[in-house]
């Protein structure tokens, strides 16, 4: 065999040193997740078995909140090294607005008896392609989820951090059609290694390509044809020294390649934290990648522990108060009814009831600079627009619990972050009530919900068919918040 030049030996050496210190360090991690993390409750989760020939051997738990709605999305996250799904589950912030927004959750977990530190194999090409092992098991979750929450199959989406995130950006590439959008956390480029050793070349990078030579990396691994792509959202902290902050950089590259547009920003803005979102907007001018960089932050999941509506998760190891990472991928993705992207206004503060009657509830909020109005969400559904800081909403049922929040809408019509929400009761006697109506009629007044263009009865979730003025129904409440259909009479 020809000879090494000296100057390859010597980078090959180096490299073998790196990979044997970032071994030593995967133990370290280890060792630092069992012990220093908070005690996870599993309380919420559900393992969930038998859900496919579950070829990476892997474990599926689920959340969804009380009331889930009907055609619900569905979040995918996944764990990083040395974790559990239960460690994501309580200090990720997921949970938060899975009640808050009304979406179900899938926790995907592996373990040391399919590799030694816990972590999802993204460097094994068996795992990470369409039909094969742990990717293929992701997708019979989702599989699985879907008809077990009758979830929106149009929005399904993927979340992960360290090699959870590179897990994720391999899913996405292998199943394009599946989800709707994914966010990589301190992660790297989709196919960025094929062993474990070149793994440890990708965290530290950089693996110099070109962003035609990334974005063909995803459409080889995508289904021949394949034109429409998840959105994308990147986190990664400046002084991350486990996986190197230019993957961060490589993976927008990637993805801006992947939808055909340039590396160049369309916007960017500063979000608490210290962090910085530059979004790359696709022909149409909405965000199609964005790219989030929190200034010093290490290896880990932005959370920001809190009560405001921008707030959530629980720090540990890997778990850095910095950001709220989820709730902003959830803006991103349009999980909070404002259509996705990230919102130029922050949430108006201060919103609550002034009064109720049996058929009104009566609001109020702080102002928010720079807004030209207000969009009031009942429900999670738009009711109704305010040029000023209060609003009442008008045609609700006797007796009945409703949630409101509001976001505030800047000159172009784009809506910012939503509140926290509030609960307003109306007065008089639920039950027993009967409401014959037409499916839109039904909707407005907050007795039934519209997802994909159907109608739902809240509460039962009940089909009731087209959402339009000329499908007619009759509803009868049954308990505060909860009706059923009644066509046949209703006393």
């Amino acid at each position: 065999m020809p000879s090494i030049p000296i100057a390859r030996a010597a980078r090959l050496k180096a490299v073998r040193r790196r990979v044997a210190a970032v071994a030593g360090a995967f133990a370290v991690v280890g060792a630092l997740l069992v012990a220093g993390a908070p005690e996870a409750s599993a309380s919420g989760l559900t393992q969930v078995t038998g859900f496919g020939s579950n070829p990476g051997n892997l474990a599926m738990y689920t959340y969804a909140p009380a009331n889930l709605p009907a055609r619900a999305p569905l979040v995918v996250a996944l764990h990083g090294c040395g974790q559990t799904a239960a460690d994501y589950y309580a200090n990720s912030g997921w949970t938060k607005y899975a009640d808050l927004y009304g979406f179900s959750l899938v926790f995907p977990q592996t373990d040391p008896s399919n590799q030694s530190q816990s972590c999802f194999r993204w460097y094994e090409p068996g795992h990470t392609k369409r039909g094969q092992g742990e990717a293929l098991s992701i997708k019979q979750m989702v599989d699985t989820a879907v008809a077990r929450y009758g979830t929106d199959v149009s929005r399904v989406f993927i979340t992960g951090l360290s090699a959870g995130g590179a897990m994720t950006a391999d899913v996405l590439a292998a199943y394009p059609d599946v989800f709707a959008g994914g966010s990589i956390d301190s992660g790297v480029p989709a196919y960025c290694a094929n062993n474990q050793t070149a793994a440890y070349s990708c965290m530290y990078g950089p693996v110099s390509k070109t962003p035609a030579q990334w974005g063909d990396l995803v459409r080889a691994a995508a289904p021949a044809g394949t034109t429409s792509w998840p959105r994308v959202a990147i986190w990664h902290g400046t002084s991350d020294n486990t996986v190197y902050p230019v993957n961060a950089t490589e993976s927008r590259d990637q993805w801006t390649n992947v939808w055909g547009v340039g590396q160049t920003a369309s916007n960017t803005r500063t979000l608490p934290g210290g962090t910085t979102v530059s979004t790359y907007n696709d022909t149409g001018g909405r965000p199609a990648v964005a790219l989030y960089t929190i200034s010093g932050m290490g290896h880990g999941l932005a959370v920001d522990p809190g009560s405001g509506v921008d707030q959530c998760g629980a720090t540990g190891a890997f778990f850095l108060d910095t950001v709220c990472s989820s709730y902003y991928t959830a803006q991103f993705w349009g999980l909070d009814g404002t259509g996705g992207g990230t919102p130029s206004l922050p949430a108006p503060t201060g919103l609550t009831v002034t009064g109720t009657t049996d058929t009104t509830a009566s609001l109020r909020w702080d102002p928010v600079a720079g807004a030209a109005s207000y969009a009031v969400y009942r429900n999670g559904a738009k009711v109704g627009s305010a040029s000023g800081t209060s609003y009442t909403d008008s045609g609700l049922a006797a007796g009945t619990a409703y949630s409101y929040t509001v976001a505030a809408v800047d000159t172009s019509g784009t809506s910012g972050a939503t509140s926290t929400p509030v609960s307003a009761t109306t007065t008089g006697s639920a039950t027993p009530s009967c409401f014959t109506a037409s499916n839109y009629a039904h909707t407005t007044a907050g007795r039934a919900h519209q997802s994909g263009g159907y109608v739902y009865a809240n509460g039962s979730n009940q089909a009731m068919g087209l959402w339009n003025v000329f499908t007619v129904h009759t509803l009868k409440q049954t308990a505060p918040g909860y009706y059923v259909l009644a066509d046949q009479g209703c006393p």
